[in-house]
């Protein structure tokens, strides 16, 4: 790397850094990273029945989908120029159990609402999150053994979750729940089955964060004995960045495909971390409560709009590829409008 000096750079005044910003067109032209609809994921959460949407209280302008408003809603995104829709369910109570064995059942939320997406939008990219913490009626990630996430089991049920995801027709697996050494066992399983084309967007430096509420209050997870959820058995410290690394490499050495940095803002420096040192496919996800914040900022009159744009540059300028937002749809409208 060349050295940051004046005889390099030049001097003022005849270097004059202003002269690039002065008009639009300009601006346009040394601008050093670019925002496009391709960049964006969008979460979507869906819901059982034929009813009214419902709006989720914590998450301002989200709201739960029927299946027949799921294809709606995913057909505008695909017009927008969105590549991707991620799902997650609502998931009836009574279907949750200690094991969350809804999980890999076929014909359950998910995979009916992926099977209805393939005959109607073929060409628009499905996501499933994989982890039991939709299905429990405890509302942790895994299955409990002593009160405890047990790990290998857990890993046995989300191989099951995976191969019925797959056979209903999703494109991308992306395993959430952060137990040690479900990347190659869902790779294996994918790749016995006949699924090889099938990918694997790993979760792989998902922090145990506060900035999740909001997404535990859209699928019925929030808490578990009237008490908060403690992930932190499971998901890393915020205090950690050379953890992420390692978890990382593991998951890129067991097959992932590409990899993800959850939360986002909170964690920029993680994400350029991540893709300086593997340059692999890197995607950050703006949770829930990164939504939220900004919803309600703008909704109150204390942040301007652009400020949506301006957070979703900021993964790619850290060096994200793609992310996963609740603003896709409004973004994309943006972004079209210029």
């Amino acid at each position: 790397m060349l050295p940051l000096s004046s005889s390099f750079l030049g001097a003022y005044p005849r270097t004059r850094l202003r002269r690039n910003r002065r008009d639009d067109w300009s601006r346009r032209l040394v601008a050093e990273n670019v925002l496009t609809a391709g960049d964006l994921i969008w979460p979507v959460f869906v819901q059982p029945g034929d009813g009214q949407r419902q709006p989720i209280a914590a998450m301002p302008g989200v709201e739960r989908l029927t299946i027949a408003q799921l294809i709606d809603a995913a057909g505008e995104a695909q017009a927008l120029g969105i590549p991707c829709i991620a799902l997650f369910p609502a998931t009836e109570p009574a279907l949750k159990t200690e094991d969350g064995r809804e999980a890999w059942n076929e014909g359950n939320l998910i995979c009916e609402s992926v099977r209805a997406l393939k005959r109607h939008l073929p060409d628009l990219g499905v996501l499933c999150d994989v982890a039991l913490d939709p299905y429990t009626t405890h509302g942790h990630d895994g299955i409990l053994v002593e009160g405890h996430v047990a790990n290998d089991v857990t890993v046995e049920a989300l191989v099951r979750q995976t191969l019925a995801q797959a056979r209903a027709g999703c494109d991308v697996i992306a395993p959430s729940d952060m137990m040690d050494g479900r990347i190659g066992a869902i790779r294996d399983a994918l790749d016995a089955a006949g699924f090889e084309h099938v990918r694997i967007m790993s979760y792989a430096a998902k922090y145990a964060s506060a900035f999740y509420g909001p997404f535990r209050e859209a699928i019925g997870s929030k808490r578990t004995s009237n008490r908060p959820l403690d992930k932190r058995g499971y998901q890393m410290d915020p205090a950690n960045s050379e953890e992420a690394l390692r978890e990382v490499a593991f998951d890129l050495e067991e097959g992932a495909d590409m990899i993800m940095v959850k939360p986002g803002l909170p964690y920029l420096d993680i994400i350029r971390r991540v893709k300086d040192r593997f340059h692999v496919p890197t995607y950050a996800y703006q949770v829930s409560g990164e939504y939220a914040m900004l919803r309600g900022a703008m909704d109150n009159g204390w942040l301007d709009e652009r400020v949506v744009l301006e957070s979703l540059m900021g993964f790619k300028r850290a060096g994200a590829d793609g992310v996963l937002t609740y603003f896709a749809i409004e973004a994309a409208k943006r972004l079209k409008a210029g």
